[in-house]
Order: structure tokens, then sequence, then C-alpha cells
């Protein structure tokens, strides 16, 4: 089944805990090949591994989905979704080390999962020096808890988008949206960095508006200098100066949030700007 709960879920069972290096990360010392979004300039095999089978991999089709790309013998050897989405986009880079959608895919699935600050800040690195972006779906509770919404975080702001800006003939479960099929490709495109000029976000933050960001178990808190107004696919709205995000991933603990959050801070507020409260742990913790 292509639900939602089902991915979050899956990921949570694969997450490993690791701490991060607090120091800043400025922009690449010294110049990485270009990366690129467009299709006709990716190796096609590549292409195909970041759109079609990262997509049949967080879905899971019943039939023998993986078969065409010469990965994996058996479905044992696959894993959860997030082993798949590493193992789908590493073979990509290796193909194509131009692939944006490699690399963002990268820096989300080794933050999830855990991997080791090095590699996730150099995928984060390539990502954000080439222009590109880091995608999450995520849930946004304080304005729908039945919406999926995207959030991008690139060098410059943190945008929201609603999952139905970039999908069409959403298919829903007990009233929460399921992920788009494979060839909705808008929106696999976009969870891969690389979102179309057509897709326009519900909100567009610069980070100079970001005064502070807080960590709990399920969420990252975002405290912003005025108010935004944010509307879900079902027209429930809300406008207030902060947001409550539950990125999907892992359903907890803390320490998957504050990864997410010293890892942002270390490309977007080199200079320490952005406030920093002492990680909370919830209940569940």
């Amino acid at each position: 089944m292509r639900r939602v709960s089902f991915l979050v879920l899956a990921f949570a069972a694969a997450a490993a805990l690791c701490s991060f290096d607090v120091e800043a990360a400025p922009q690449s010392p010294t110049a990485s090949a270009p990366i690129t979004c467009d299709p006709a300039a990716i190796n096609p095999d590549s292409y195909r591994l970041t759109t079609e089978a990262q997509a049949l991999n967080a879905t899971r089709p019943p039939e023998p989905w993986w078969e065409p790309y010469g990965i994996w013998k058996a479905p044992r050897e696959i894993g959860n979704p997030n082993e798949g989405a590493i193992t789908l986009a590493e073979r990509a880079k290796q193909l194509d080390d131009s692939n944006l959608l490699a690399h963002a895919q990268l820096a989300r699935e080794y933050l999830v999962r855990g991997i080791d600050a090095r590699k996730a800040e150099d995928a984060w690195s390539r990502v954000l020096d080439g222009g590109g972006a880091v995608v999450w779906t995520a849930t946004l509770y304080e304005v729908d808890p039945r919406s999926v919404f995207l959030v991008v975080f690139d060098r410059t702001s943190l945008r929201i988008l609603r999952l139905g800006a970039l999908a069409n003939e959403l298919d829903t479960h007990f009233g929460v949206p399921d992920l788009p099929r494979p060839e909705q490709i808008d929106f696999w495109r976009a969870l891969g960095g690389c979102l179309s000029a057509n897709a326009v976000p519900e909100a567009e933050i610069p980070w100079s508006d970001v005064v502070g960001i807080r960590t709990n178990n399920w969420t990252l808190r975002f405290d912003l200098a005025r108010k935004v107004g944010v509307k879900s696919d079902r027209g429930r709205s809300r406008n207030d100066d902060s947001l409550e995000i539950m990125l999907h991933g892992q359903a907890g603990p803390a320490l998957f949030q504050e990864r997410v959050r010293q890892t942002l801070v270390k490309f977007v507020d080199p200079a320490g700007r952005i406030e920093l409260p002492k990680l909370h742990r919830s209940w569940g913790g």
C-alpha cells in the first residue's frame, strides 16, 4: 500500500542514532562538477533509478517491481524503504555523478538513517552548492493532520508546498492521502530536490526570518519573525508566527530532529544567528 503512515513507520524501524558536529559548514571551497535536474543531461539509467525506481520502492506494489533495475535478486535484499532508497540513490550517483536527484535523496536519507555526519554533510553541500534543495514529505498537525505537505530546504529559504500542488488525482485511505503513483513524475522529481517552476509554495520563508528552531521527539518547530499563512489540500488553514513540522522518515526519537536541526544551521546559518533552544524530550522519548 502507498500510505504515508506506512512509509513513516517503515522508516522508523530502520533509523539509527548519531550525533553531528555543530561547526558551521560554509560553501565548499573546492569546485565540484556541476549537477543538474535536466533529464536530457542525465544518464537515462541513473535518472530512472531516482524517479521511477524510487517511486516503486516507496509505494511497494505487490508485483516484483525491483527486477528491471538489476540491483536486487530477491525482495529480502531490498530492506525497508529507507535502505532501498539509499541503495538506489547510491547506484544512480555511481552511474552519473551529475544527477542532482541522487545527491538530494542521499542528503535526506543519510540523516533519516543516521549515516555518519561526513557523508551526510558532503551530500548536503553538493546539493545546496549546486542550487538544489533537500525535500521531505511532512505533516503540519497545527494546519491539518490529515494532509501531506512537502518541506523544501535550500540555501536561501524554507518552503512549504501542498501535496496537491505537485500531484493530481490523489488517492486517500481513511482520509489521509497516499503517496502519488510513479507516473506522477513532478512529485517524485520534487522529492528528489528538482521542483517544477509551476510548483507554487504555500509559504516561502527566507532564513533571515527564522529566529529559532526547537526540537522535540516528533517535530521541528520554526519560530518566525512574522506570521505566515499555510493552507492544506482539504482547505484547512493557519496563520501564525511559528511552524510545527513532523518530517516523515522517523517517528521520533528526538535525536533525529536534532540531526536535521544541526545540519540545517550548518548550511543556512553559519553566523549562528538562529536560536537553538536545548533539545526537549517529550513523552515517549
